[in-house]
């Protein structure tokens, strides 16, 4: 279970969409980034841009707990993990979360205070809150967190293994390749 970065005091989110728990919309709730946030969360993620964030959400009260579902869509610049170059990446991701209020008895809790754990299809992300509402806009930022790949390789990155003369996965060269091409022939 995550708890709400933004509970501590030194973190104050990018993105902060807080919704009350009381009266939940009815509707799909849209969260938009503008440019200073997607300024923001590009220099949290070390990326050189996120020139798009909008995630659209239905919001469902189910006991003390609300359930968040819907789609993530991105466009980010990202820096290629081989030849430093950047590239457009675009990020499509479902979002499937489950806000908890702190202090709240989970019906995964045994009465012994264990938590029992059954995994199924409704497995979802949790998150803490407290209080009187939850921020759905860091719930969706750290989606984006998760699906941006630290190693992720941009169309150049061939180009500069090549030049830099690393060998890539199914490329062999040098004298033992030689040796092994001439046992593999028929």
């Amino acid at each position: 279970m995550v708890s709400e970065p933004s509970l501590s005091p030194e973190f104050s989110p990018e993105l902060s969409r807080r919704i009350k728990v009381k009266g939940l919309p009815g509707d799909t709730v849209v969260v938009e980034a503008d440019a200073d946030e997607r300024a923001a969360l590009a220099a949290r993620f070390a990326l050189p841009s996120v020139d798009q964030l909008r995630a659209e959400v239905a919001l469902e009260q189910r006991g003390s707990s609300i359930r968040a579902t819907g789609t993530l869509r991105a466009a980010v610049l990202q820096t290629c993990a081989i030849s430093g170059e950047d590239f457009p990446v675009t990020v499509n991701e479902a979002l499937d979360l489950r806000f908890i209020e702190e202090g709240a008895v989970d019906p995964a809790h045994t009465e012994d205070g264990e938590i029992e754990v059954e995994l199924d299809a409704e497995d979802c992300d949790e998150i803490d809150y407290s209080g009187d509402a939850f921020d759905l806009g860091e719930a969706v930022a750290q989606t984006l967190g998760l699906a941006i790949d630290p190693f992720a390789e941009g169309p150049e990155a061939d180009a500069a293994r090549k030049k830099a003369g690393i060998v890539g996965e199914g490329e062999q060269d040098g004298p033992m390749a030689e040796m092994l091409k001439g046992l593999t022939k028929s």
